[in-house]
């Protein structure tokens, strides 16, 4: 596992020198993933109704209950690799 989560590290620094911002779509694939890598499955209520950042990001981390960190380290890596190009 060191060896992935050497790569998910290096990848974290990565996504910060972005050549392009990624859309909104993207960034809470990348934000799911990353939370669940580091905090594991989500936990406390869904935010309100009027919180639509908050409630797109808490659907988007929900989505992957269950994903083990390794997996989720894996997937985030893969994707941020795709978006150096």
């Amino acid at each position: 596992m060191s060896d992935v989560k050497a790569q998910f590290e290096k990848a974290v620094a990565d996504v910060k020198t972005l050549r392009q911002r990624p859309d909104n779509d993207i960034l809470l694939k990348l934000y799911a993933l990353y939370k669940q890598a580091t905090a594991g499955d989500v936990d406390g209520e869904r935010p309100g109704f009027s919180d639509f950042v908050g409630r797109a990001k808490w659907d988007a981390w929900h989505a992957l209950k269950g994903m083990p960190a390794e997996e989720a380290m894996r997937q985030y890596v893969a994707l941020v690799e795709e978006l150096k190009g």
